[in-house]
């Protein structure tokens, strides 16, 4: 692995990139190499394996609750602590931290009955929870640190199909492997290739350095810090960063909100449609997985162009409102081939939107005050996924599986044009 993906790279275009950026660029790829093995085994399966315990659906859905908790919690904190520390050091100390957790999945079966289990899963991704937080708000800062702007869209776009790679290989043999090895040994093995994948990606994150040494200015922040922090009466919406709100990133914030919280709303929904309505059997929903990845891993090469001849922001707003098709178009699907049909062409969008609004993101990001907006797209992401899990659900309850998903769709593409308009 260690010697493909720096050749796959070059291959992406890595030779025409200056010698002394190279090293980062490789650590990035590797590291959502990594991660890719990760999210096609233990996390991809995770919420499977608890339902074969017999987990009930809040407890399922708790497996996810409770890191956009702890996360809208701690981000504010976690931003104005790294401003203060080597952004690189919070990232790889906090992802062995978060990462170790997967470990401790793999025992579970030896020490707890099935209710046992479930309820040490929730725990245990509670826990994790806390050091994911700094990961996420800090990866994003380090990300802009690493690598220069004119390059993110080239660096996003392999870091897509490397990811697209890694994933596809990963969930075929996880599938293997818990197809032909006994419950649960089987899926002890998939926490384990997971836990593998981990340890590879945060490796690398270690070796990810930031282009320019930035000590006096750390220096600065940290005495900047101190002299505040002796002022009495410090206003509340000082210490939450308010301020932010009445900048320009305020529609950057806004228009990430209405593209998470329209994500995150009908995510869910898709399994239930595919199980309930077209009635797919787990062998057709990761053929149809496969080629979404697939279609992302090809459209993600061209994300460089794209973007040089749009922009990140016209990117970002074209790629959300085309993702509005994917709802719409399941909505109105009744077998498999338009399942893989419909996964074949979201690829391609997907591949637009997910390469290019992070990009976007950070365009727009003040280095000087990175963190403390970050972290504040932090709490967007984490209330998108909180809200939307929650209220995906019931609104289909409500209107319909189908109906709510055209509803969905339908904002999806606004919430595209209003970035496009306004972001």
């Amino acid at each position: 692995m260690v010697i493909i993906l720096p050749m796959f790279a070059r291959f992406m275009g890595q030779s025409d990139i200056p010698s002394k950026f190279r090293p980062n660029f490789h650590h990035l790829y590797l590291d959502i190499a990594g991660f890719g093995i990760l999210s096609g085994s233990a996390i991809n399966f995770l919420n499977v394996y608890a339902a074969r315990l017999g987990a009930s659906g809040v407890q399922i859905g708790l497996l996810a609750a409770v890191t956009g908790v702890v996360n809208l919690l701690l981000a504010i904190p976690a931003g104005r602590w790294i401003e203060r520390q080597s952004t690189g050091r919070v990232v790889f100390w906090s992802s062995v931290l978060f990462r170790m957790g997967y470990a401790l999945w793999i025992p579970l079966p030896w020490i707890f009955d099935n209710q046992g289990q479930v309820w040490a899963l929730i725990g245990l991704t509670f826990l994790m929870a806390i050091p994911y937080t700094p990961l996420g708000v800090g990866f994003n800062a380090l990300f802009a640190e690493a690598v220069p702007g004119e390059y993110r869209a080239h660096v996003a776009g392999n870091r897509n199909v490397t990811f697209s790679i890694t994933y596809m290989l990963t969930s075929l043999v996880s599938g293997y492997l818990l197809k032909n090895l006994a419950f649960p040994i089987g899926y002890q093995v998939v926490f384990l290739i997971g836990t593998i994948g981990a340890a590879i990606s945060s490796y690398h994150m270690y070796h990810i350095r930031p282009l320019h040494r930035r000590a006096s200015a750390r220096q600065a922040r940290v005495t900047t810090g101190r002299a505040k922090s002796r002022r009495p009466g410090r206003s509340w919406k000082s210490v939450l960063r308010l301020d932010i709100w009445e900048t320009p990133f305020k529609r950057v914030l806004l228009g990430l909100l209405g593209f998470h919280l329209l994500q995150y709303l009908a995510a869910p929904l898709f399994p239930m449609y595919y199980v309930r309505e077209i009635r797919l059997s787990d062998d057709q929903i990761g053929l149809g997985t496969a080629i979404l990845y697939f279609t992302v891993l090809i459209g993600s090469t061209q994300l460089r162009k794209v973007v040089q001849r749009l922009g990140h922001k016209a990117a970002t707003g074209v790629g959300v409102a085309g993702m509005a098709l994917f709802p719409f178009a399941i909505a109105l699907s009744s077998t498999a081939w338009h399942f893989y049909l419909i996964n074949f062409f979201g690829g391609f969008l997907f591949a637009i939107s997910s390469g290019s609004y992070a990009n976007y993101l950070l365009e727009h990001t003040p280095a000087r005050d990175r963190p403390a907006h970050l972290a504040w797209y932090n709490i967007i992401l984490n209330s998108s996924i909180l809200v939307g899990s929650l209220a995906g659900p019931y609104f289909a309850d409500q209107i319909g599986l189908s109906t709510a998903l055209l509803v969905f769709a339908a904002f999806r593409f606004l919430a595209g044009l209003a970035i496009l308009k306004w972001g």
